[in-house]
């Protein structure tokens, strides 16, 4: 029986064809329809409204880009079976499985000791006895242990499938235009070298433009202060809750949030069992959201603080600086929260954040982006292009900031 021709119209590539039965039953998972209720870019929709696409769209967009790459690696001879096809589809369609509620923001928050790629990979191994084996090389390419290593790296890698989706997509939807970047060129530049995945040297120019514009989106959309802002509040609120969960109070929440409140959990309890693989995959923002709409009447006045900021859109202020920043500007900061809400010293520094952000967005130490040339020849793309801009895509930029809770807003006067 062959499968009726099944389509996805997706608002940035069109139409997406899901190729076969296997496929379109992942596609109907429950791990996977899940992602559908994760937002892609977190909190960023307090900066950019239109920012509530979600770890579906994305997921299914990075599946659409595998099957364009697999098709232009066969147009120039390459052999890759329909197995190992269907295997990268499934792959790529699953990569992004053991996220929690809004994606990172929350990743070493409700569970510690391990990171969404392992719960990934528990994830894919439990859907994979769910289907007989049939996601067996699936897994061997998400673990980089298949005998063909591009296969992984179209998955994970310097120019991956999962890279060139949302930078497309996560421009479509926040509108900055500058990330926009041209995939298919891209796609249409691969090749293989010696089992790795290289950019003809005509494509040079669209590599620069590809490094540019994910530089662009990390400081305008993905570390933008206010979403940073935003995300350190929504952390501290977790926090706050486990606390007082650790405390014994009774908090209100959802069976799955609960779960990770009032339990300690790590790596060991999702190896090792099926409780916490149950509650997590049970998990999304909306537990999230239905928590904190109740904590905003919280008896404990910090946790209603921060809950009542997030769903009301009255978050941290954020201060940048060029050193780390002061103790003494962090005690003055304190001691403010302390006289305006009338809190000890203890609870206010939940109210208060300090760190640094940074990020380079190209080394070469890792995976590294090589350009093919004609005469066979393989350069790293910081020593083939001339636009000097590489080379300071290469060195890693940082920020210290201060984030705290205004009390302007609150009307206490001015912070």
């Amino acid at each position: 029986m062959t499968l009726k021709r099944k389509i996805i119209n997706d608002p940035v590539f069109g139409f997406i064809n899901i190729p076969d039965e296997l496929i379109f039953r992942l596609i109907n998972h429950p791990y996977i329809q899940r992602l559908n209720r994760i937002k892609q870019l977190g909190l960023a929709f307090y900066v950019y409204p239109g920012a509530v696409h979600s770890r579906f769209h994305h997921s299914i967009g990075a599946m659409h880009l595998m099957a364009e790459a697999i098709a232009q690696l066969r147009s120039k001879g390459h052999s890759i079976s329909d197995k190992e096809e269907q295997s990268a589809l499934a792959c790529i369609l699953m990569h992004d499985i053991g996220h929690g509620p809004f994606s990172h923001v929350l990743e070493h928050t409700l569970v510690n000791g391990i990171s969404h790629e392992d719960i990934s990979l528990i994830l894919m191994n439990h859907i994979n006895r769910d289907m007989d084996g049939a996601l067996d090389t699936a897994i061997e390419i998400f673990r980089d242990t298949y005998p063909k290593r591009f296969l992984h790296q179209l998955v994970s890698g310097q120019l991956d499938m999962d890279r060139l989706d949302y930078l497309r997509r996560d421009s479509f939807f926040t509108g900055v235009t500058e990330g926009n970047i041209g995939s298919a060129r891209i796609i249409k530049m691969l090749n293989l070298k010696d089992d790795k995945l290289v950019v003809e040297a005509k494509g040079i120019y669209s590599i620069e433009n590809f490094l540019m514009a994910r530089r662009l989106m990390y400081w305008q959309v993905y570390l933008h202060k206010t979403a940073v802002a935003a995300e350190k509040m929504l952390i501290n609120t977790l926090k706050r809750a486990k606390h007082l969960a650790k405390e014994g109070i009774e908090l209100e929440a959802t069976p799955s949030l609960h779960y990770f409140l009032y339990n300690r959990t790590g790596k060991s309890h999702f190896e090792n069992g099926d409780e916490a693989i149950g509650y997590f995959t049970d998990l999304d923002d909306n537990d999230i959201w239905c928590a904190m709409k109740a904590w905003t009447k919280s008896a404990d006045k910090v946790l209603a603080l921060l809950s009542d900021g997030l769903v009301n859109r009255n978050l941290f202020k954020i201060e940048y600086f060029s050193q780390p920043v002061s103790r003494t500007l962090i005690a003055d900061k304190i001691a403010r929260l302390v006289s305006v809400f009338d809190i000890s010293e203890d609870a206010a520094e939940s109210l208060v954040v300090t760190d640094e952000i940074s990020t380079n967005m190209y080394s070469e130490a890792d995976d590294s982006i090589d350009i093919l040339y004609k005469d066979g020849s393989v350069k790293d793309i910081a020593i083939a292009s001339d636009m000097l801009n590489i080379h300071v895509l290469s060195k890693k930029i940082g920020k210290y900031y201060l984030c705290f809770l205004r009390t302007d807003v609150c009307g206490f006067g001015n912070s």
